[in-house]
Order: C-alpha cells, then sequence, then structure tokens
C-alpha cells in the first residue's frame, strides 16, 4: 500500500485525477471503477477539464460504478445515475453505451447484483479502481462486518451512513435503507486501486485502514492485502496515522521519487 499525503484537498484530487488520466491515455479502451460521493467531484471536474482542453478522449473506455440505491430509478436526482451523468459523463465524450451502473429499480435486486458482478466478470479485470472512504471505513457500500471475500450483493446501510448521506436528499425525503453494492472480492480483483479521502472526518478510518488490523470491522482495511494500491490524503484525513513521519520521509509532500 503506497500513502501519499498532500497538503490540500485539492492537490490530492489532482494527483488521482492524473493517475486516471495516465491509465487511460496509457490504454485508452481502460476498464475503469467508479466511485461517487462528496470527494469525488474534484477529481471529475479534472477530468472534464483534461476533456474540453483536448488532452485526453474516453470514447473508447469503459467504466463501472461501485453502487446504486435500491429503488431509485436512473432518473431519480439522487441516483447514482444522475450523479455520474451530471458530474462527468455528460462533461466528457464516455460513450453511453460504455458507462456501467447496477440498475437500482430492478424488480428483482438480488438478480441485479449477480447480472452485475457477471458484466464486471465478463470485461473485466477493472484496470483501475477508484474509491472514496466512508467515515466508518466502508468502500463502495460494504459497511462494517462485510465479508472481505464479497461479491456485488444488496446491502443494508448503516444509520450513520443514511446520516451522512441525508444532506443529498430533499427535505423530508429519506435515503433508501439498501444499495446494490460491488463487494469487497470484486473491488480487489483491480489491478489497480486507488483511494481519495480527504478531511477530518475520515481520519479515523483512514488510520484503521492503514495501520489497524485486517477486519471486517473496518471493510476498507482489505486494501492491506492488494498488492497495487494508492491511498491518496490531505493532511486533515492524515492526521490519526500514527507513522506519518514515515510516511513523509518516504514520500515527501507525495512525491513518488522514493522507495
Amino acid at each position: 500500500m503506497k500513502i501519499l499525503i498532500f497538503p490540500t484537498a485539492e492537490a490530492a484530487a489532482e494527483r488521482v485525477a492524473q493517475q486516471i488520466l495516465t491509465t487511460v491515455r496509457a490504454k485508452p479502451q481502460a476498464r475503469l471503477g467508479l466511485a461517487t460521493g462528496g470527494t469525488m467531484p474534484p477529481v471529475y471536474q479534472r477530468l472534464a477539464a483534461a476533456y474540453r482542453a483536448g488532452q485526453v478522449s474516453f470514447a473508447e473506455t469503459l467504466s463501472f460504478n461501485l453502487d446504486e440505491y435500491v429503488g431509485l430509478p436512473a432518473d431519480h436526482p439522487c441516483s447514482y445515475h444522475h450523479f455520474m451523468q451530471d458530474t462527468l459523463f455528460a462533461q466528457t465524450d464516455f460513450a453511453p453505451s460504455h458507462t456501467h451502473l447496477p440498475k437500482g429499480d430492478a424488480p428483482d435486486a438480488a438478480a441485479e447484483s449477480a447480472r452485475y458482478d457477471a458484466l464486471i466478470a465478463a470485461n473485466g479485470p477493472i484496470d483501475l479502481q477508484l474509491l472514496g472512504l466512508g467515515p466508518n471505513g466502508h468502500i463502495g457500500f460494504n459497511e462494517p462486518s462485510s465479508s472481505l471475500a464479497s461479491r456485488t450483493r444488496v446491502k443494508t446501510l448503516t444509520s450513520a451512513t443514511l446520516a451522512a448521506n441525508q444532506r443529498y436528499f430533499a427535505a423530508g425525503e429519506q435515503p433508501p435503507k439498501y444499495a446494490i453494492t460491488v463487494g469487497i472480492g470484486t473491488i480487489l480483483d483491480a489491478k489497480e486501486i486507488v483511494l481519495l479521502a480527504t478531511g477530518p472526518g475520515k481520519a479515523k478510518a483512514a488510520a484503521q485502514m492503514i495501520e489497524g488490523p485486517l477486519s471486517a470491522a473496518c471493510p476498507a482495511s482489505s486494501l492491506q492485502m492488494h498488492q497495487n494500491t494508492t491511498v491518496v490524503l490531505d493532511a486533515a484525513a492524515a492526521a490519526e496515522l500514527q507513522h506519518l513521519d514515515y510516511y513523509h520521509t518516504v514520500h515527501p509532500e507525495g512525491r513518488e521519487n522514493a522507495a
């Protein structure tokens, strides 16, 4: 696990965007695993800016998002279909037929989960999987106690996750209690993983993920088992790391010129 710490959230987002751009430029047909949530818009804004500047094309790239709320149609303003369309797909040249998310309003969520996992397997492996980090250590919607070998399935969301996501919904509208999420085992199948976490609210989870035990209590700790994972943090998200000096010694200011 490579730990890169930047002084600001903006610098951290820039580093992650550049990793995605490098992947797509080297392999235009790359399979990207994409994430949603409040940490991701700055990354997607940078990808869109690079596209508008003629620095990259996503026309041949395939994307597979991590999750979707059960019961929400694609056109619901709080669906992840809508989020991705608004923040990235409509701002670039991603082909609609190349962008994939679970169908939240599928009549059988369990069957949809199995279909989506098989779709990823048939098109995989994912070349680069982008992840965020939940305050409770979740990746995707793999909440604490999730099996570290899990595949795409329906998960019940914790009260903490529901509370964190309430801000995206209209007053009086409750977030769905269930989501289809790509499983931890499916995430770990990716060739390369990059996780972005910023802000003080992620500091405890980041420390547990990087320095804590491998445990279902912190699903993100499963990334300790992956051979090619980069964790990108800002100073606030790195604040509770016990070995902070060491990470700065190995990669000063996030530079990768050290071993």
